[in-house]
């Protein structure tokens, strides 16, 4: 997503008049935040109630109330200070999940420690009790009220009127996002901008509702609840005053901002008197951690082929008695830095009348993800990652790269057999050629490079497996999408 929210200072400049915040979308937008710190005091509780029984049953007694209580002001505290209750776009469950562990087992650790100061012996057992009881019980609530969130966003309910300041390239695209991903919660309605790009409004099937001066009717006409700037053409002042309008309006306000493509999660912000200075600090795939990466790829591929040798052999011996010989595909592609190496498969195709078509064996390979198992000889060998950037042959590579921004830059790191793009359904399909899956493609993969953690190669692979499990459980043969 190349939205990024911003808070509007609080000495915006005023416009001369007492502008009435919007008191409903307020509420609104405080109300999920309000039902999850609910939710978390509830089950705080509970898991309290359930660690105390538990302590009880075993050792008869229960620990100190005062002990309790800490624990759970602790937590509380410690969510906040996380930003768990702060409004936001996009739900990030794994995100969430590992914050509340972390978050909670260091409440416990404080608890437990001032309870040793204060003379409080003997807690060790009933604070583990307790800590792990808060966290499974919060991250179940958490996990089913961001289902609830998210399904009610899909549904169309609670979307807030969005409108998007700005007419151009990005605008265009940033509406496209918006209205494909309604889980962010965002619907926009229209533009904003005195010189739209003519072609703007027909691509993203919206209208252009007028210019900056038309701001303050637009918002009363359209019940906007979030503004998003885009690389208006509006001038400085002009943006500080619209920003201000929202602000005493009530209304959120985010900005994609320039440079967008090199902002990553790895940023500070530091202030030089009123001037915000961000530092950019990307992925360097030559780096040590990334040695640290391919490392832990041989191993685990390595263990993967010894574990999985069973399932190899008896689709080798499948595709050999469906299909004859070879049983495996062989085929160049390109890899890191530009450098070619062969890729193996379990062949799924046979050719008729001088085309290569797909036998129903080899689709049930393919749906299931079978046919990709031999390329964990590709990653033994080192030519290959687990996770990573899809390779392609290398005709194509010289197409794209001229064609497609930023192609090149996906060569940084080894390709993957899995990767950020793939278990979102980017690039996947009768699509993955078009100029559009094929941008939205290269973007997410130098996404995943310059972000690139073993969190992030943690979760992709919990999506991978989430992916092939869903499609165990459908028969169409489409493809799931994630959330992260």
């Amino acid at each position: 997503m190349v939205t990024a929210s911003v808070a509007v200072v609080s000495d915006a400049p005023s416009l001369g008049r007492s502008v009435v915040p919007n008191v409903a979308t307020e509420h609104r937008t405080r109300a999920w935040p309000a039902l999850y710190l609910t939710c978390d005091l509830a089950l705080v509780f509970v898991a309290w109630l359930m660690a105390s029984f538990g302590s009880l049953a075993a050792w008869g007694a229960v620990p100190p109330a005062g002990f309790s209580l800490a624990f759970a002001l602790l937590t509380i505290a410690l969510f906040h200070s996380r930003g768990h209750y702060v409004p936001r776009l996009q739900i990030h469950t794994l995100e969430e999940l590992r914050s509340i562990f972390g978050a909670t087992a260091l409440a416990a650790m404080c608890a437990l420690a001032g309870a040793e100061l204060l003379g409080s012996h003997g807690l060790a057992n009933q604070t583990v009790r307790t800590w792990l009881l808060t966290a499974a019980y919060v991250s179940a609530g958490r996990f089913a009220l961001a289902q609830w969130q998210r399904s009610e966003r899909r549904d169309g309910t609670g979307l807030r009127p969005t409108l998007i300041v700005g007419a151009g390239e990005v605008a265009r695209i940033t509406a496209e996002r918006l209205l494909i991903q309604p889980e962010l919660g965002l619907k926009p309605v229209g533009f904003l901008d005195k010189e739209p790009r003519p072609d703007t409004a027909g691509h993203a099937g919206l209208p252009i509702l007028g210019a900056s001066w038309d701001l303050e009717r637009v918002l009363e006409e359209q019940s906007i609840e979030h503004v998003v700037v885009a690389f208006s053409t509006a001038p400085h002042e002009v943006l500080i005053r619209i920003a201000a309008q929202c602000h005493e309006r009530g209304i959120e306000l985010s900005i994609v901002p320039r440079l967008f493509e090199k902002v990553t999660t790895w940023h500070t912000v530091d202030h030089i008197g009123g001037l915000p200075l961000m530092t950019v600090r990307p992925a360097n795939p030559k780096s040590w951690q990334f040695d640290v990466k391919y490392t832990l790829d041989r191993l685990i591929a390595g263990t993967l082929l010894i574990v999985a040798a069973p399932v190899i052999l008896l689709t080798a011996l499948a595709v050999r008695v469906r299909m004859g010989r070879p049983v495996l595909f062989r085929q160049e592609r390109v890899g890191r830095d530009g450098r070619s190496f062969e890729i193996v498969k379990f062949r799924s195709m046979v050719r008729v009348d001088g085309l290569d078509c797909v036998t129903p064996f080899g689709a049930f390979l393919r749906r299931y993800s079978l046919d990709e198992l031999p390329q964990l000889l590709n990653v033994v060998k080192g030519e290959m990652s687990l996770i990573g950037p899809r390779p392609e042959r290398p005709e194509l590579v010289s197409k794209f790269e001229f064609e497609i921004y930023r192609y090149a830059d996906r060569h940084r790191t080894k390709s993957g057999i899995t990767g950020w793009a793939q278990v979102h359904g980017i690039g996947r399909g009768d699509e993955r050629f078009s100029p559009d899956s094929l941008a939205r493609r290269v973007e997410w993969d130098n996404y995943y490079i310059e972000n690139w953690s073993l969190w992030l190669d943690v979760k992709i692979l919990l999506f991978t497996a989430m992916a092939v499990f869903r499609f165990v459980q459908r028969s169409d043969g489409t493809v799931p999408t994630t959330t992260s």
